[in-house]
């Protein structure tokens, strides 16, 4: 039987921060890439003084008091449908400072997590979750709460976080670091904006944070018999009956509302079933399928769209780009569960119609015979097909 893991105090982590845990965490960050942030420094530019820089650092975290994290840099990204999700980026040194906390802090909390939280912990992964629960679905659960938290990393509040690490640690000078870089502020055409609630999305230790908050909820779940699986704020609770499945809507609603001061979104939080099917992490899940669902299918023809323009030569370079899409698309759609079998072809087809179009300057069915299947795989242009393997 599981049982929930008993807290342990934790003294004194600052004295584990060493130069050699700041410079991987430099490499990391590196390895990571992304923008700069308010200060405008680079990853190449900070490394341009690489040592001098890390012991600085090292000395601002190891001082207590005496770290002080920038204002995020506010950026948006388009989620369709007239829809943004901001982004919060650090500079270059509050990364390293983040990711120098996550060694510290990652060890401590991954034993007390719920085993059925896959998100942004190691050696788990979205796959892992939806096998998960498939699984769940074969026991004969077949009813499912369809959750989301309205804005969940926007509206957290810093006291749940900093409750959720202070039962845990006892180091007033992490503890600090901690809510410093939840307090920072961000910078949004200029203008600075506290934070006052919320951890930013784009922070390298915000997800761990989002599962310190959140796994209040998977063991209160736990604790009433309850399956679910949860990946970061999105999740599922699956149910034998209609009724408990109702009846844990009602509980996760109170719950989220009472302690974690959330809300459950009403326009997208439903239950339904594996017969009705459902959307969770990228896929359509039905007890007659897995497949990849619209809204992915759209955001991958979109990224097509951008690369194959007719305005564009069809070369070397176009198809090593149209490359990298069709691999990550098919590194995550094609697993041993889902059915895209058919989606692929499809999409196969769909693409070598808009690299003909670039090529002739038109859309016309007897350039098929011009511009041949044997010619595309001459240039080396990948196939989503040829990903795909059959389910299990």
């Amino acid at each position: 039987m599981l049982v929930k893991p008993l807290k342990i105090k934790h003294h004194s982590l600052t004295g584990r921060i060493t130069i050699e845990r700041v410079r991987k965490a430099f490499l990391n960050v590196k390895r990571n890439r992304g923008a700069a942030g308010v200060d405008k420094q680079s990853i190449v530019m900070f490394e341009a003084n690489l040592e001098q820089n890390l012991q600085a650092l090292l000395s601002d975290l190891k001082t207590r008091g005496t770290f002080s994290p920038h204002p995020l840099k506010r950026v948006r990204i388009d989620k369709g449908n007239g829809k943004f999700r901001p982004l919060g980026i650090p500079v270059v040194r509050d990364r390293i400072a983040q990711d120098v906390l996550r060694q510290l802090l990652e060890p401590l909390f991954e034993p007390l997590f719920h085993p059925n939280s896959c998100g942004f912990r190691p050696n788990r992964n979205c796959h892992q979750a939806i096998e998960r629960v498939l699984d769940i679905w074969r026991e004969g659960n077949r009813y499912v709460l369809d959750a989301d938290i309205s804005g969940f990393f926007d509206n957290i509040p810093h006291h749940v976080i900093m409750t959720g690490l202070s039962n845990v640690v006892a180091d007033g000078n992490i503890l600090g670091i901690i809510e410093r870089f939840l307090r920072s502020g961000v910078m949004e055409d200029g203008v600075f904006k506290p934070t006052t609630i919320g951890t930013p999305q784009g922070g390298v230790i915000s997800p761990l944070l989002a599962n310190i908050a959140l796994n209040y909820l998977d063991w209160h779940l736990h604790e009433h018999g309850l399956n679910f699986v949860r990946y970061a704020d999105d999740f599922v609770v699956l149910c034998p009956s209609e009724e408990q499945a109702k009846e844990a809507l009602v509980l996760v609603g109170a719950f989220l509302n009472t302690h974690l001061e959330l809300k459950l979104c009403p326009e997208k939080s439903q239950v339904t079933t594996f017969s009705e099917g459902f959307a969770f992490l990228g896929f359509d899940i039905s007890s007659r399928a897995v497949t990849m669902r619209p809204k992915s299918i759209e955001k991958f023809k979109d990224k097509i769209r951008e690369l194959t323009c007719r305005s564009y030569n069809l070369d070397s370079y176009r198809i090593m780009r149209v490359n990298q899409v069709i691999r990550g698309t098919a590194n995550y759609f094609a697993t041993p569960f889902s059915h895209n079998r058919y989606l692929f072809t499809e999409l196969d087809k769909w693409i070598r119609v808009r690299l003909r179009c670039m090529k002739f300057n038109r859309k016309w069915k007897t350039d098929n015979r011009r511009l041949r299947l044997k010619h595309f795989k001459n240039k080396g242009l990948l196939s989503l097909r040829a990903f795909y393997h059959e389910p299990a």
